[in-house]
């Protein structure tokens, strides 16, 4: 990578040894060099006594030196580079008399003078060697050294450590009321009545079923975060979904005239993941349910997504749009409602995303609408409350 920048450190000649003077006598065409501010990478080049070359805004940004200051000083002086143990990274690695076979350093993590922690990988740029000549004759002609911020990387273990710990605080409650009970009915089997069983066993299912769900929630998670998520295109009724679902709400003991469902004519022919589309469905409602108040409303219409060309190039879609008549969420909170373990501050004792749970529901509902190329929003609804609305493209039965 290093043959192909330069640095605009300085608009006056460069040198001999620079960067640019050095690609002209290998052969280099000027065309081909990028300019190293324009990398997205910090880029640091130290010259075959480790004096810096080239120093460029991101690694400027990162460690907050000056280019046009350090330029020409030694690497060594100006990245005071140490492992978590204090160690002087300089030393241990010692580059430019060190083993002179090695290529690279792997990426790792190393601290500056005031504790600022870094991602480092190092490249050796050695001279060629001659024929017939000998492996140590090969002498370092550059080192180029890539910073990167941890901060990315301390926001992944956050939300990792997080969610290992949301996993281990929602299998505890479940698993410990069923080796209560399980246990229970073993040791003292006669002496309750059937009906004291009956609530027990009940209260054991209910708790599985909680774990069974947490499980499918988390393995939608790995799969949304990979990129695995596989669509499995049929021919879908969105409507006869939609319904289906209100059925097993009213089923399951809510009020049959709490729901509405409208659909608007001219829905397209769509070809859409049938158990996603429920999954889709279920959680919007319940969220809807359990947060909002009043009525619920599901609304089915036609609707276009544009393409890249515009206007021109859009494809016939389908946009559901899921109502309740409670509180609403508030504008600035509705960008983060779809954030992994978002669980919003009730309202008035109400809104929040599944109080309760894992904070998981909307985040997939948000991968699985967009793993069918398709969005999702929340804003107020018509009459107030909240209304989550999603769309997705038609497809095709090929697709």
């Amino acid at each position: 990578m290093d043959e192909l920048i330069s640095s605009r450190t300085s608009s006056a000649p460069k040198p001999a040894g620079t960067l640019a003077n050095q690609d002209a006598a290998d052969g280099q065409v000027s065309g081909s060099l990028v300019s190293a501010d324009e990398l997205p990478d910090g880029v640091v080049v130290a010259d075959g006594v480790g004096r810096i070359i080239v120093f460029n805004r991101i690694a400027a940004r990162l460690t907050g030196l000056d280019p046009s200051e350090v330029t020409g000083k030694f690497v060594f002086d100006v990245l005071p580079l140490r492992d978590a143990d204090g160690q002087d990274w300089w030393l241990c690695a010692d580059p430019y008399h060190g083993l002179p076979i090695r290529t690279r350093h792997p990426e790792r993590s190393l601290y500056l003078a005031d504790g600022t922690e870094i991602l480092v990988s190092v490249g050796y740029v050695r001279e060629d060697r001659p024929k017939g000549g000998a492996r140590s004759s090969r002498a370092v002609r550059r080192l180029v050294i890539s910073l990167r911020g941890a901060t990315q990387r301390e926001r992944l273990e956050r939300s990792r450590a997080e969610l290992v710990s949301t996993v281990a605080h929602e299998l505890r409650s479940p698993l410990t009321s069923v080796k209560g009970f399980t246990a229970t009915l073993l040791n003292k089997w006669g002496r309750f009545t059937d009906d004291q069983k009956r609530v027990m066993l009940e209260t054991v299912n209910a708790d599985a079923d909680r774990v069974t769900r947490l499980i499918t929630e988390l393995l939608d998670v790995s799969r949304i975060e990979s990129g695995r998520m596989e669509i499995h295109r049929q021919l879908v009724d969105v409507p006869d979904r939609a319904r289906k679902i209100i059925s097993g709400r009213v089923a399951a003991g809510d009020a049959e005239d709490r729901f509405r469902l409208e659909v608007l004519g001219g829905l397209p022919e769509t070809w859409l993941d049938a158990d996603k589309i429920d999954q889709i469905l279920g959680n919007l409602v319940e969220n809807a349910v359990r947060h909002g108040a009043g009525l619920v409303t599901i609304v089915v219409e036609p609707a276009r997504i544009e393409g890249e060309e515009g206007p021109a190039d859009a494809a016939a879609a389908v946009a559901v749009s899921v109502r309740d008549q409670g509180e609403g969420i508030a504008p600035d909170v509705a960008p983060r409602v779809f954030r992994q373990f978002w669980r919003g501050k009730p309202r008035g004792g109400r809104r929040g995303q599944h109080g309760g749970g894992t904070g998981l529901g909307l985040y997939i509902v948000k991968g699985l609408v967009e793993a069918h190329g398709g969005t999702i929003c929340v804003r107020r609804a018509p009459g107030g409350g909240a209304e989550f609305r999603f769309t997705v493209p038609a497809g095709t039965a090929a697709a």
